[in-house]
Parts: C-alpha cells; sequence; structure tokens
C-alpha cells in the first residue's frame, strides 16, 4: 500500500467531519471553551458615555490658559453617578470611570493639582482637549460584531460579550466520545502493583492521554475502558459505543495482525479505510463510520505507540473535532524559530520532532525521538514540523507547533 501524504489523510479526514446542528444557550459564565454557534453584534456603544480614565478634576480648557489658575470644586462625580452641566470657572472632581459633565473637555490628573488655602483647587497644568477622556463608543460602537461565528470562546471573549450585556451565549454542543483501548497486554495503574506487573504486560498510558486530549477540547467522553483483543468482544464494543457518541476513537489494533481486530470489527460494522500515512510518527491510522439507527457514528483508529497516537491526535484529530463543533479555526499557524541542534539523518516520511524553546530563544531537541518514548512528549512545549528528507542544521530556521496551540 502507498503511503497517504499527511496534508492528503487531513483533507480527507476533514470532509468527513459533519458539524454538529444542535445549539445551546449556555449562561456567558458556562461559555468558556465552547464554540460561539452564531455572531452576536452590540446593541450599545461601549463605553456608554464620555468618560475619565484618570482620578482628577474634569475642567474647561478655556479656563486653564496657563499653570497656577485656581478653579471652584462645584461637583464631585463618581464612576455610576452623571453629574450636571459643568460652569465656566469650576472643575468638577472626577473619578476613574465617571461620566464627563456636559461643558468638560479634558480631565487634568489629580497629582497635577493642589489644593488651595481659599478651598479651591490649583491646576498646574495646562490640558488640551480630550486629555483623559475616554469617549463613547472608543472600544465598541452600537451595532458592531463582537463575537463571530466559529470563535472557541476564550476568557477575554467572555468578558467582552458580557462588556455589551450577554447573560447567556448560543453555542454548539458538545462532542459525544466513546474512547477505549485494545489489547490484552494492557492493565490499568491501581490494579496490578508495578513489582507485580506480569511478564508483556504494560499500563495503559494511552487512555489517561487522549482521555486528557478529549477533555481540553471540550468533549463529553465516554470511557469505555480495555476491549479485550477479540473480534466479538470489539464488535460489541463498536455497537454500544456508536448507540450514544458522534465518535468512536481507539488506540492500537489499527494493524493487520492476528491480534489487530479493529479493522474487521469497524468493517462488520460498518465501513472503514485503513491509511498508512507518510508521517513520522503515527504512520497507521483507521477512519470510517458505524452503523447505528438513524444514522451513524464516525470512527478513528489510532496507533498504540503513545508517542504516534499522541502526534496523530493533536495533528489529524483535533482538526476533525473542531470541525465537528462548529469551529472555523482549526489548524494552528507555525512559528518560525532556529533550531540550536544537528538532525543528520531525516526520514524520508514528514516528521513531527519533540523540541522545547530554551532562554537562548531557539528550540532544543529531545534526544530519543522513538514513537515510544512518551517522555518526549511530556518534556517538549511543541512539535518542529519538519518536511520530508529535510537535514537540520545547527542556525537553521524551522517551522514550530507550540503546544499552547494544539492541546486546546
Amino acid at each position: 500500500m502507498s503511503l497517504l501524504s499527511f496534508e492528503d489523510a487531513l483533507l480527507q479526514l476533514l470532509d468527513g467531519a459533519r458539524p454538529l446542528s444542535e445549539v445551546d444557550s449556555l449562561p456567558t459564565f458556562a461559555a468558556a471553551g465552547r464554540v460561539l454557534a452564531a455572531s452576536l453584534a452590540s446593541a450599545i456603544d461601549v463605553p456608554p458615555l464620555d468618560n475619565s480614565s484618570m482620578d482628577g478634576y474634569a475642567v474647561r480648557c478655556a479656563d486653564i490658559p496657563a499653570p497656577g489658575v485656581r478653579l471652584t470644586v462645584a461637583q464631585r462625580i463618581p464612576a455610576g453617578s452623571v453629574g450636571h452641566s459643568l460652569a465656566p470657572g469650576t472643575a468638577a472632581r472626577i473619578f476613574t470611570g465617571a461620566a464627563i459633565p456636559a461643558g468638560a473637555d479634558a480631565v487634568v490628573m489629580q497629582e497635577l493639582c493642589a489644593q488651595g488655602e481659599d478651598g479651591r483647587i490649583i491646576v498646574n497644568h495646562v490640558p488640551q482637549t480630550g486629555d483623559w477622556i475616554r469617549r463613547a463608543g472608543q472600544d465598541i460602537r452600537a451595532g458592531a460584531e463582537v463575537l463571530a461565528r466559529g470563535d472557541r470562546l476564550s476568557p477575554a471573549q467572555l468578558g467582552l460579550g458580557a462588556s455589551v450585556g450577554f447573560a447567556a451565549l448560543p453555542v454548539h454542543r458538545r462532542l459525544r466520545v466513546g474512547l477505549f483501548s485494545t489489547g490484552d497486554e494492557l492493565v490499568m495503574p491501581g490494579e496490578v502493583a508495578p513489582e507485580a506487573l506480569p511478564p508483556g504486560a504494560i499500563y495503559n498510558s494511552n487512555r489517561y492521554l487522549l482521555r486528557g486530549l478529549l477533555e481540553q477540547l471540550g468533549c463529553e467522553i465516554g470511557d469505555l475502558g480495555i476491549v479485550p483483543d477479540s473480534l466479538a468482544a470489539t464488535r460489541e464494543a463498536l455497537r454500544l459505543a456508536a448507540v450514544s457518541h458522534d465518535l468512536i476513537l481507539t488506540s492500537g489494533g489499527v494493524s493487520v495482525g492476528e491480534e489487530d481486530h479493529v479493522k474487521p470489527a469497524v468493517q462488520k460494522e460498518g465501513a472503514l479505510e485503513l491509511w498508512k500515512i507518510a508521517m513520522k510518527p503515527g504512520r497507521p491510522l483507521a477512519f470510517g463510520h458505524i452503523r447505528k439507527e438513524g444514522g451513524e457514528c464516525a470512527f478513528i483508529g489510532l496507533p498504540g505507540n503513545p508517542v504516534s497516537s499522541f502526534v496523530t491526535f493533536v495533528m489529524l484529530v483535533r482538526p476533525f473535532i473542531l470541525k465537528a463543533q462548529g469551529a472555523l479555526r482549526l489548524i494552528p499557524a507555525a512559528l518560525r524559530m532556529r533550531a540550536d541542534f544537528d538532525w543528520t539523518h531525516p526520514d524520508a516520511r514528514r516528521e513531527f520532532l519533540r523540541a522545547r524553546r530554551n532562554q537562548a530563544g531557539g528550540l532544543e531537541l529531545f534526544p530519543n525521538q522513538g514513537s515510544g518514548v512518551l517522555t518526549s512528549v511530556a518534556w517538549a512545549d511543541g512539535l518542529i514540523d519538519n518536511p520530508p528528507g529535510q537535514a537540520i542544521t545547527c542556525g537553521d530556521t524551522v517551522s514550530f507547533l507550540p503546544f499552547s496551540e494544539l492541546l486546546y
């Protein structure tokens, strides 16, 4: 079987991702990380009135032609209050966020004023029109779009929505993902002590890894645990998972060995494409669907090696999930950074190398890039996207995908 390019695999996956049609109205407090289902516009100007950006005095510039002018403080305006029109020859004591009174055209910082013995203030600064005034609509104009459909809502966007009065936001519902692992060699931490681990047995790290990645993407997870290495058990797990989920995600068992039952099980219960992708790590990947009453459930099978499972998830499964949840920004932009290492034996496939930024502003490479070395993922803070056959010399510029963009 010829190798499928990474780009073609991603395009085929995304073509198979069906955005969820159901929309939830969530309190803005609860909408962090969810995908906005409709663009929203502001009904108000922000700020709604001209207001002071400093504690000080609202004045008329015409009253202060030179430093040392004395003005009577005729009113006091705290935030949340609206004063009355400012008479010539007077000032208004004003606080940050308070509305500018009619007639005033500048604010003088309190540090530039002094209290006179006669009770008036001495203004030791000549203001210019507009000093320390935030104009109405300076941040947002009424009618302007404030939140865009397809955005994954950040805390800043929640604050922005609240600033124009949205107590609830329309969001796509969460993707429901059924997760299970295959392999008789797998045991769960806590069930068997390390010193009692049978020969050939390994702890199921992928279950923790993939569940954590799915949680970061805001999915609802149905954890079906470890499925025994048998065709009947695998088919039963697929049928069960398909009933209540939008996507089934597995790790292991997607090859063509005698104990790899995922491929024939999916073919019996639905349809499957088994790909060998020109990427390292992570060559084998299965994609298809499982039949269920009223439709079908998407299926993605990841390789069993933990680093392969991680890389295929963040580079291929993550965009699929984001699109299914209604997001429009699927692929993060790579940073161009300096390599502070040599990579002299590149692979013929596209490589995703575990690396992290150093104090000098360059990238260090984890010394062991094996697909079973999960230490490399925990140590790194991103992936270098290295083209096929591309050697790297210390000082070269490479493409770097930080985990801050890939894990959320």
